[in-house]
């Protein structure tokens, strides 16, 4: 049997799991409770697990890898920031997050959470969210379909077009059907699939060259350039800005939605800790092991590759069996899905949730929420695969954008809500809406301090916002009470 028929059938193999997971959890799917946050039910390390896996998509297995093939050491800035994120956001805010909103009459998302967090009589800071979700989520599983298609393309030489095609219906059909409980389980299973991948790959270079220490000292010799952290791949130094932009991305894990999820369906308060450090302790590997993939790949690979981002396909095809690399392969796929899945879940639900429910069917039954919740994940669907038809779209700058937008427009808004009890409705509208438009703005700027991250300054003017708007603003003193009562502070 030729290796690209093994490959194939190990995608096969792969995609018939998944399917059955969201077979089972469909099953067990009853009202909107269940389809968008699991009944509230996920284990602490099945919660940690999903939340990783559906942040870092193919960014983990492509775009790390390439980023340090590319520029060497000095991107480890943005896996540093991406982890302080991580361990910073589990740590500070999920255990009141969880709290809060079960308190809330069970909000079951960050817009529904807000609202009620302030009481407020009015559906119009639901609905600035449930926009800005829509618009930056929209992009954001474009560009994993996008990614998909290009992994068809490359390993079976499909079509583009049919590859982001067949890669869409596998992500609805889980979506669609399990809702949160087939994505949360599905993405258990991505996330150890990715981390066995970055840990064999690079594990098999560094036997291949003789071990760590061998394979370091021959890196420094083929490769001098990119073993500084903080110069870049030509030499120069990395700026303030360029150190501070890459820091910046931690920042987003406050405010995507799609992670903030987990955090609130983490089956008690009290699991939040062991859910911390199974989340630090997965993503601290899956970081090492990405930025071993794109470093050790310069000394297996022969030639240099014009795009970095291919240096993980490389590696596996030149070093496994074939059916051992379509299981890694399958990682790829495994890291595109599990953050599709949960961002086509979270535009549903805002849709479903934030739009519908509250303009439309105030008095919608649970099951009539589940079936709209569906509808709109096809509808949703069929727009972003609109958008993926593009094969020129540049996949990194997509994600960049749509991560800056939501961590800017939801962070500070989400993480100052849990501390100050003093915070406004009208805070928060302003500092949605300041930050959301703030990375709009600021990314259609360019040279001198327009260069910096537009996530860092829409996260800084949307907590100023929020701050000033607040003090200006009268907190209704049952809100406050209820605050300090439910968490303390």
């Amino acid at each position: 049997m030729s290796g690209q028929w093994l490959i194939a059938l190990t995608f096969v193999a792969y995609l018939a799991m998944i399917l059955a997971i969201g077979v089972i959890a469909y099953l067990r799917t009853r009202d909107a409770s269940d389809y968008f946050l699991g009944g509230r039910s996920l284990p602490p390390a099945v919660a940690a697990l999903s939340a990783g896996a559906s942040d870092m998509s193919g960014w983990l297995l492509l775009g790390l890898p390439g980023a340090a093939y590319a520029s060497g050491l000095s991107s480890a800035w943005i896996a540093l920031g991406l982890f302080s994120g991580i361990v910073l956001s589990w740590t500070t805010m999920a255990r009141r997050l969880r709290i809060y909103t079960y308190e809330l009459d069970d909000a079951l998302t960050v817009p529904a959470y807000l609202h009620r967090r302030f009481n407020l009589g009015h559906p119009y800071l639901r609905t600035v969210c449930a926009f800005f979700i829509l618009l930056f989520f929209l992009f954001y599983v474009a560009s994993g379909l996008i990614a998909g298609g290009k992994l068809f393309e490359t390993v079976f030489g499909w079509d583009y077009k049919w590859a982001v095609l067949i890669g869409a219906a596998a992500v609805i059909s889980y979506t669609l059907f399990g809702g949160f409980l087939a994505v949360s389980w599905t993405d258990v299973i991505q996330g150890l699939l990715m981390s066995l991948a970055l840990v064999a790959v690079p594990l098999v270079v560094i036997n291949d060259e003789g071990g760590f220490a061998a394979s370091w000292s021959r890196l420094h010799d083929k490769v001098p350039e990119l073993m500084h952290w903080m110069q870049d791949n030509t030499g120069q130094a990395l700026g303030i800005a360029a150190i501070l932009s890459s820091l910046a991305w931690g920042l987003g894990y406050f405010g995507q939605p799609h992670i903030v999820a987990r955090f609130m369906a983490v089956r008690r308060p009290e699991d939040v800790p062991t859910a911390a450090t199974v989340a630090a302790v997965w993503s601290l590997f899956g970081f090492l092991g990405a930025m071993s993939v794109g470093l050790f790949g310069h000394l297996e690979l022969a030639q240099t590759l014009p795009d970095g981002e291919r240096v993980f396909m490389e590696l596996v095809e030149a070093l496994f069996h074939p059916l051992v690399a379509g299981i890694l392969l399958a990682a790829i796929l495994s890291a595109i899905m599990s953050t599709a899945d949960s961002q086509l879940l979270v535009s549903s639900a805002a849709l479903a949730e934030d739009i519908y429910h509250v303009w439309f069917g105030r008095k919608t039954s649970p099951e009539a929420m589940v079936k709209v919740g569906r509808w709109a994940v096809v509808a949703l669907s069929l727009i972003a695969v609109a958008v993926a038809m593009d094969p020129e779209s540049k996949v990194l700058d997509v994600v960049a954008y749509a991560w800056a937008g939501l961590g800017a427009a939801f962070g500070p808004a989400t993480l100052i809500s849990v501390f100050w009890s003093r915070m406004t409705g009208a805070g928060a509208i302003a500092g949605v809406i300041v930050g959301g438009l703030t990375v709009v703005v600021w990314r259609q700027l360019s040279g001198g301090i327009f260069d910096l991250y537009e996530l860092l300054p829409g996260f800084v003017l949307s907590a100023a916002a929020i701050v000033i708007v607040s003090a200006a603003t009268k907190c209704p003193a049952a809100v406050a009470a209820r605050h300090r009562q439910l968490l303390g502070s």
